[in-house]
């Protein structure tokens, strides 16, 4: 196998990337034909507190998102095939698992630590025959319940003692910093050994009432599965599994969550039927029913979660829906949803236990003016419904501008 250098050809020595230009949303500066990736990174995070991935790619220069918009960030000038080819060669290091993932798969994912500062979740992938990189840069201090907002509900999580909570939404939603806040409360609040199987390691969690061990995809362990079976004699109260990618990792953890254990994992899903859905439609026709039956007995909570622009234009905020086991959700996910018998109908009804929906959590900011009414009505699932809902705001706006315009 060839060496990670083998990425870069003809790559010079790295020297130091100059300071960024104050007063830009994203800082950018001119940099010799040479640099050092890791002064790249520092250069780019100093441009604001609020990047939440790194883009690299060739034929445009290095771009930062900030609340979901790209910008221009680090160095001023055009990346060349050889500038990615380096960064990405920089990136992998001396891991030949992620070396042979990107020459015969087209794309790898590792993780990167600046010395004393940032960590990185990195993607590399092959496209148009050039090397492309993006980072999801990961904060340094573990977010808490307030700080993202969520909902009380989810401190009760903390005192479960098996099942499966699920943590859905798209990639960039903010799955893993909930999940993390969750990790987080548990190792304060209760003393267990809590056991993290990640792809890459994100957060990074110091032993405090519990003892918590993290391993790594690839590095610790070979697979998802093979992780979550060894975990069970590992004596775990509580497994954190990156995420629920194949049959046979899905199998484990309902073994896992009905012999004891609390399993806390991720999926792709935009809302809990869905989520339902995907679980079950991993598994042959024939099992389907066992499967229903079994997850409807084992699962907690499935929590969905989409990142939405404040009114303020400070940043996004999470709106989440919560779907709790209950008698009901438990009899839908069994038997199959229906007409008038659906999991958002269980939902829409289940303030008092503790449940919200989607729409419900969204109406609820635009009449706290967190968000406004047009990109809620953007993000909506059902937008006629939700545009109904609010017609009594969107009657009172008119009439303030009536009664402004007799005032001139």
């Amino acid at each position: 196998m060839s060496s990670p250098g083998n990425l870069v050809p003809n790559a010079t020595a790295p020297s130091a990337v100059t300071k960024p230009v104050a007063g830009t949303a994203a800082a950018v500066a001119p940099a010799p034909a040479s640099f050092s990736t890791a002064a790249l990174l520092t250069v780019m995070l100093k441009s604001t507190s609020k990047i939440s991935d790194l883009f690299f790619t060739t034929g445009k220069p290095p771009m930062v998102e900030i609340d979901g918009k790209l910008a221009p960030a680090g160095i001023a000038r055009t990346l060349t095939l050889d500038d990615t080819r380096k960064i990405a060669s920089d990136l992998i290091g001396n891991n030949p698992h992620a070396l042979g993932n990107l020459k015969e798969l087209g794309s790898c994912d590792v993780s990167y630590s600046l010395p004393g500062a940032h960590r990185f979740r990195v993607n590399i992938f092959m496209q148009r025959g050039s090397c492309a990189v993006v980072m999801r840069v990961i904060p340094t201090v573990i977010p808490d319940f307030d700080a993202l907002n969520l909902p009380e509900e989810l401190k009760k999580i903390v005192g479960l003692r098996n099942g499966i909570v699920l943590v859905t939404g798209p990639t960039g939603s903010g799955k893993s910093s909930t999940l993390a806040a969750i990790i987080d409360r548990i190792n304060r609040e209760q003393s267990y050994h809590v056991l993290t199987i990640e792809d890459p390691i994100e957060f990074l969690h110091p032993h405090k009432s519990c003892i918590v061990h993290q391993r790594e995809l690839h590095s610790d362990t070979p697979s998802f599965a093979l992780a979550l079976r060894a975990a069970l004699r590992q004596a775990p109260k509580v497994i954190l599994v990156g995420e629920m990618r194949d049959t046979e990792t899905i199998e484990i953890a309902m073994e896992a969550a009905e012999t004891g254990h609390l399993v806390l994992s991720t999926l792709h899903t935009i809302d809990a039927s869905k989520t339902v859905e995907r679980i079950v439609g991993a598994f042959p026709m024939a099992e389907q029913h066992t499967l229903r039956n079994r997850l409807a007995k084992s699962f907690r909570y499935i929590v969905s979660q989409r990142l939405v622009p404040r009114k303020d234009g400070a940043g996004r905020i999470a709106v989440i829906e919560v779907l709790k086991s209950t008698l009901r959700t438990r009899e839908y996910v069994e038997k199959g949803e229906g007409d008038g018998k659906t999991l958002l109908d269980a939902m829409r009804v289940g303030g008092q236990e503790g449940m919200q929906h989607f729409d419900g959590d969204l109406e609820r900011l635009i009449r706290a003016g967190i968000i406004d009414m047009e990109t809620g009505l953007a993000y909506a699932t059902n937008p006629g419904n939700m545009q109904l809902d609010l017609s009594d705001l969107r009657l009172d706006a008119e009439q303030k501008v009536k009664a402004d315009a007799l005032l001139e």
